[in-house]
């Protein structure tokens, strides 16, 4: 295809063939069978045992003294309010989630079915608190009211309420709306209010459940502790913060991306040290070094992050989060450096040009307990063209409960090969005890770019992840600036040369560009090439040298919601013992 960078520079890297290698991003390999068997097993016996134990009298009595004295700091989330949402609820319509229940002017929300599990999850993490809080008269009575419904039904133990992210929004929220709320309480609401903070914090540093979030918990749990007064206070802060450096550094990379390598989880990081900063100084105490350089490096990210129209980019298990979202979040440092071309701790790399703005995956995906959300989407790219999202994922998220196929290989703007995935999420009771961690992923990827000024941008990245065909992912992209064009080739490599004898065996390979829901695409007539258009009617052309090509529906989360879209694939066969390449170009459509 004319244009298109040729195959003979891209040869097998030494460390996918057995050879060294050097990563900058320290992470385990996948455990073995034998070694996810016995964590599993561990893990679930672990899990029986605690779920006895905190429903029992003795545990309960265990977390709930000392008892705090009162309420101290009143710690500012900076996340944006739905002020809308909060006068809904006091006119009796609560909206979480994608759901919606009308309760009245007394209705329980608590005692009652909820329309989904999602929005059950929200209910009880208390979600809709810090928008009734922003609604004006009327809200903190309402508050107050729900709080003591909630009490009633769940505030001693429920399995489903006490655990999860359930538990660590709810203290959260409720830590930061109780001062708020104090001038409209009672003396007996606010002592209940005060417990309730200190035995949701306590049962965040002793529960196992959730081990991908022990840092969130710290957080969560320190922030709880300055709302308080007394020993009670002064205990979960020193616990909290004591955790939170313990494994601040291992969470937070040097680039500022979360060790997940999940976008939007570094953004709500990030959302969750401000408000712990903020809290820490309204009690008068410095934020420790790390925790201001954490802060400093997650929001340095959450730039690099964000794309042209905006919306923060979506990779493993991130959604494309809203720009209102992400620009409360760097709010606190308005003119803050611009980030870097590359993110090689987290293993993403951006190519910006003229037009087109690219963000490539280029890194292995996260391991072991730090992979319940992680896709195995080796080498995936997301394409802005001026400020219209074109190429994306699927975006799947933990919202989007139930759907691990969206994060399989095919659900990102990547390769796949055969009907099998790089990668894939743990199922059955492996699932249930450890959580869906992803195994079987790449565990090699070695990356090479090339900026050449006012010419271009190179981008190799090649990865492992299909080593059990027995090949090896090249994807080479060139950003051409003077022709303000992106030029791609993803080329399958044998990892053993020769192996000719045998009987032949042909495997599909296809070369997939998810579009975004607000971009649509129209074949060509010569069956190949795809014009490709946003909301801003700019077309762009996909021209390849596929064998086959087809426009296939797909879907895109919002908020764990799938909205309609469509997938471009690029088709062809692969020999395993002679490899196979697509060759593809992206340009601007001057007849259009």
């Amino acid at each position: 295809m004319e244009g298109a960078p040729a195959t003979g520079s891209v040869r097998k890297p030494s460390a996918l063939a057995g050879g060294p290698q050097k990563r900058d991003w320290p992470r385990g390999r996948g455990a073995s069978t034998k070694g996810l068997f016995l964590k599993a097993l561990g893990a679930s016996i672990r899990g029986n045992v605690e779920r006895e134990w905190f429903g029992s009298p003795p545990h309960r009595a265990t977390i709930t003294g000392p008892r705090p004295v009162g309420l101290a700091a009143h710690p500012h989330d900076p996340r944006p309010l739905d002020a809308e949402r909060g006068r809904q609820l006091l006119e009796g319509v609560l909206v979480l989630d994608g759901g919606v229940l009308r309760l009245g002017e007394t209705g329980d929300p608590f005692d009652q079915p909820s329309p989904t599990r999602q929005f059950a999850i929200a209910l009880h993490g208390f979600d809709w608190l810090p928008h009734l809080m922003a609604a004006g008269p009327g809200s903190s009575r309402l508050a107050l009211r729900l709080l003591q419904d909630w009490r009633r039904v769940f505030g001693t133990w429920n399995g489903f309420s006490w655990s999860g992210e359930r538990l660590e929004r709810r203290t959260f929220h409720l830590a930061c709306a109780a001062k708020a709320l104090a001038p409209e309480a009672s003396d007996a609401e606010i002592s209940a209010m005060a417990l309730d903070i200190a035995r949701g914090a306590r049962q965040l540093l002793k529960a196992s459940d959730a081990p991908d979030r022990k840092l969130e918990r710290a957080v969560v749990a320190t922030i709880a502790g300055c709302a308080l007064t007394g020993k009670a206070s002064d205990r979960l802060m020193a616990a909290g913060l004591k955790k939170v450096m313990a494994r601040l550094d291992a969470i937070v990379l040097p680039d500022g991306g979360h060790a997940s390598r999940s976008p939007e989880a570094g953004l709500e990081l990030l959302f969750d040290l401000l408000t712990l900063d903020d809290a820490l100084g309204q009690r008068g105490r410095p934020a420790p070094e790390a925790l201001t350089r954490a802060i400093d490096r997650l929001s340095s990210s959450v730039r690099f992050f964000t794309l042209a129209d905006g919306h923060l980019a979506a990779f493993q298990g991130g959604e494309a989060v809203e720009p209102r979202r992400v620009a409360a979040a760097l709010a606190h440092d308005d003119h803050g450096p611009r980030p870097p071309q590359s993110a090689p701790h987290v293993g993403y790399q951006k190519m910006q040009g003229g037009s087109i703005q690219v963000m490539a995956d280029a890194g292995p995906p996260a391991t072991r307990v730090l992979s319940v959300a992680a896709c195995a989407q080796p080498a995936a790219v997301e394409i802005v063209c001026g400020k219209d999202r074109l190429i994306t994922s699927c975006g799947w998220s933990p919202e989007a409960t139930g759907a691990n196929a969206f994060r399989l290989s095919d659900a990102a703007s990547t390769v796949s090969v055969g009907d099998g995935s790089a990668g894939r999420p743990l199922s059955g009771w492996r699932a249930e005890a450890l959580g869906p961690w992803l195994v079987d992923g790449a565990t090699q990827v070695e990356v090479k770019r090339h900026d050449v000024a006012d010419t271009g941008v190179w981008l190799d990245v090649v990865h492992d992840g299909w080593k059990r065909l027995g090949l090896t992912h090249a994807r080479r992209l060139f950003l051409d600036l003077k022709a303000d064009e992106l030029r791609g080739e993803d080329s399958l490599i044998p990892i053993v040369a020769g192996g000719e004898d045998g009987p032949r065996r042909y495997l599909p390979f296809m070369v997939s560009f998810h579009l975004h829901p607000d971009a649509r695409a129209s074949l060509a007539r010569d069956g190949k090439s795809v014009l490709i258009k946003g909301p801003s009617n700019v077309g762009w052309w996909l021209r390849n040298d596929a064998v086959d090509v087809a426009i296939a529906p797909s879907a895109h989360f919002d908020h764990g919601h799938a909205r309609r879209a469509g997938t471009i694939v690029l088709k062809s066969q692969v020999r395993p013992e002679k490899g196979a390449k697509i060759r593809w170009k992206l340009a601007r459509a001057t007849d259009h």
